[in-house]
């Protein structure tokens, strides 16, 4: 059977992140992707021009439409822009029970500009966050889920990923592209584990979409029946990878996307 994943997540007009660099991930690893979109943006390399939310009640029956019909191994969730549209997302989720439900908890572009409104903070961390198998924050957003300082050192870092576990989700991916230093190391943090994933530090500025990718590489893994720590050692390797062989698309003039496709061309 075709394994199937799922992107609930808003549109990027110039296609780097969002639902289309979901979207790309799912085929680059070879999982059919279907999605829901709570939000169209108008946004390029530079930055996000406007946000349109979605009504709840369009991204209910889009979701409702997809779940009918198709087998969906695994769902990934990035922006989901308000309180009204994260309560809509939970309750579809409640009714359908998906079994691997990957969160990026998306609250600022990689522009700078924030992409979920304050109120909506405190459902995330009550409703989604609990609905999820693995959640995917930077250091900032873990930061401004705990209400807490961006944290500087492993010990930090591993202390705040354990305070997420308290919050509902069994398992958190602390990643540390916002971090310093020749490596970018992510922390997949469990209640029994933590496991330290180590790589080289690209130097490129392209680096638009990157937890977008990150988050749906997982699902795509998970999607196709491996285990938690085979779908996020293997992502990291793919996003890896996609950030190395960035600079090989040229595109835009800001932080341009990374290669998706760099197995294939």
């Amino acid at each position: 059977m075709t394994p199937i994943a799922l992107t609930i997540a808003g549109s990027d007009s110039s296609g780097g992140a969002g639902i289309q660099a979901d979207l790309k991930t799912f085929a680059a690893l070879g999982v059919y992707g279907a999605s829901v979109i709570t939000a169209l943006t108008a946004q390029n390399t530079l930055g996000v021009r406007g946000v349109h939310l979605a009504p709840p009640e369009i991204v209910t029956a889009q979701l409702d439409a997809v779940f009918d019909d198709l087998a969906v191994g695994a769902v990934k969730i990035g922006m989901v822009g308000s309180r009204g549209l994260i309560e809509a997302i939970a309750a579809g989720l409640g009714r359908w029970k998906p079994v691997h439900v990957v969160l990026d908890p998306v609250m600022v572009a990689t522009s700078g500009d924030e992409l979920l409104a304050e109120d909506a903070v405190d459902a995330l961390r009550h409703l989604l966050i609990p609905s999820s198998a693995l959640i995917t924050p930077n250091l900032p957003e873990v930061a401004a889920l705990l209400g807490e300082p961006v944290a500087t050192s492993e010990a930090v870092i591993v202390g705040q990923g354990r305070r997420l576990l308290a919050l509902g989700c069994p398992a958190v991916l602390i990643k540390g592209g916002h971090g310093a230093g020749a490596e970018s190391t992510d922390y997949l943090i469990t209640r029994d584990a933590t496991l330290p994933l180590t790589a080289p530090r690209a130097a490129t500025r392209n680096t638009h979409g990157t937890g977008c990718s990150l988050s749906s590489a997982v699902a795509a893994g998970l999607a196709k029946g491996e285990d938690l720590d085979s779908a996020v050692r293997n992502a990291k390797t793919f996003i890896t990878e996609a950030i190395a062989a960035a600079d090989r698309v040229a595109v835009g003039h800001g932080h341009g996307p990374v290669h998706h496709f760099h197995r294939f061309y």
